[in-house]
């Protein structure tokens, strides 16, 4: 039996009925989520489940939703005695890596994710902003002309998430994300779509919450992972806790290298991921990054059933 890094999505991939798949397989995973529900004082169960889809949108509700997922297919892979063989998460999955590693428990990862969720909406608030996903064209380009359009606008812009070699997604005051988008499309970009979200994530605009973040995370005791862990904003694998309390306190205004951190993992001779979790976004990036990348999902009990068999096989 194989291992595989397990990789743990972020905000975007949660969608009603996440999870029930899971909880319904595994005793172990139908407990995590009643636990969320006790520790949180939310029906965080029945929105992931159930819905309604304008609840499990909201940023403080979906954070530790997509976390508890997350859990939740971690403890079924451990039942079929599948570990890690490295662990990345891309924005807030990165809490999820963590936890798969070894460096904290259930509770503690589950009121920071839900801190970091209140405070990503806090900040959107008070802080408007917008993002956008730029396909097309590569990130050196993307980089120059949010450059350009900042400048013009005097503005915020910048890149916020690294997807994969021709998918970057900006962030940044409104009207500095809609001029770029007309800008991108002029450039040759196939799409450049505004994303319905609650703020300019990954930008300086949300300082206020990497500063929350920080007095969230210096009193969390988090300890060295269990295997590699690779963090988003430098593309490194990181061991010691007080620079992975760094690092994710410099994710929340820094820019997600998705595509850089998946490089690392094939360099170091990695070959196949576990999407573990809500959905299939990541597996997808991660084929786009590499072709001869093997790539499983959890999203549903077909995939989930596929998934185990593959791997037990190898």
């Amino acid at each position: 039996m194989s291992k595989a890094v397990f990789v743990f999505p972020g905000q975007g991939s949660q969608h009603v009925g996440m999870g029930a798949h899971l909880a319904s397989r595994s005793e172990k995973a139908a407990e995590l989520f009643r636990r969320a529900d006790e520790i949180l004082g939310l029906p965080l169960s029945r929105m992931c489940f159930e819905g309604p889809e304008e609840e499990l949108r909201q940023t403080d509700v979906t954070q530790p939703a997509l976390f508890v997922t997350s859990a939740a297919a971690l403890e079924v892979l451990r039942e079929a005695g599948l570990e890690p063989a490295a662990v990345a998460g891309h924005s807030l999955g990165e809490y999820s890596a963590l936890y798969a590693a070894g460096s904290f428990d259930f509770e503690t990862g589950l009121k920071l994710v839900a801190t970091r969720g209140v405070a990503f909406a806090d900040a959107g608030r008070s802080r408007p902003g917008a993002m956008a996903a730029i396909v097309g064209l590569a990130y050196d380009k993307v980089q120059e002309l949010c450059d350009k359009v900042a400048a013009e606008t005097g503005g915020t812009l910048v890149p916020a998430n690294q997807n994969e070699p021709m998918q970057t997604v900006i962030s940044g005051d409104p009207d500095s994300v809609e001029l770029a988008c007309g800008r991108f499309r002029d450039a040759g970009a196939k799409r450049a779509l505004q994303l319905p979200v609650s703020g300019a994530f990954h930008s300086p605009l949300v300082a206020a919450a990497a500063e929350k973040m920080l007095e969230a995370l210096n009193e969390a005791e988090i300890a060295k992972p269990a295997v590699p862990f690779v963090n988003n904003v430098d593309a490194r694998v990181l061991h010691d806790p007080e620079a992975i309390k760094g690092s994710l306190v410099r994710q929340v205004t820094g820019s997600v290298r998705w595509t850089d951190s998946v490089q690392l993992l094939l360099r170091e001779g990695h070959d196949t991921f576990v999407e573990a979790g809500s959905g299939k976004a990541l597996s997808g990036l991660v084929r786009r990054i590499n072709r001869e990348a093997v790539c499983h999902t959890m999203e549903s009990e077909a995939t989930l059933e596929k998934t185990l068999q593959a791997l037990a096989g190898k």
